[in-house]
């Protein structure tokens, strides 16, 4: 049984940073390639950043030099740090994983597990 808890949400002012967290139980994590998603209300879920089970990391243009991706395997948790946040960037963030390679990184529908999101506030 595999599970993602995400952790680190929170109100913030423009221009300010935050940390999400997504700790994955399961023998996969290592395997695995773990994304982070957001949904803003009346929005489609949308790609933020992804590492890969090579230990690549790509994000979306809008985050780009913004948001960071690292992973701790001792840990089993991904990291998501988020710099320089603004209200364009309030949403739910969730985590995502999938432990097989099955195309875009950037599709959710192509991930098989998912956390229950945290909630990004940014206050302008």
């Amino acid at each position: 049984q595999v599970q993602l808890v995400e952790s680190g949400g929170g109100l913030v002012q423009a221009g300010g940073s935050l940390t999400l967290s997504c700790v994955v139980s399961g023998r996969t994590f290592r395997s695995g390639t773990q994304a982070w998603f957001r949904q803003a209300p009346g929005k489609e879920r949308e790609f933020v950043a992804v590492f890969t089970f090579s230990h690549n990391t790509e994000y979306a243009d809008s985050v780009k030099g913004r948001f960071t991706v690292s992973r701790d395997n001792a840990k089993n948790t991904v990291y998501l740090q988020m710099n320089n946040l603004t209200p364009d960037d309030t949403a739910a963030y969730y985590c995502a994983m999938r432990t097989y390679y099955r195309g875009s990184y950037y599709v959710p529908s192509l991930y098989d597990y998912w956390g229950q999101g945290t909630q990004v506030t940014v206050s302008s």
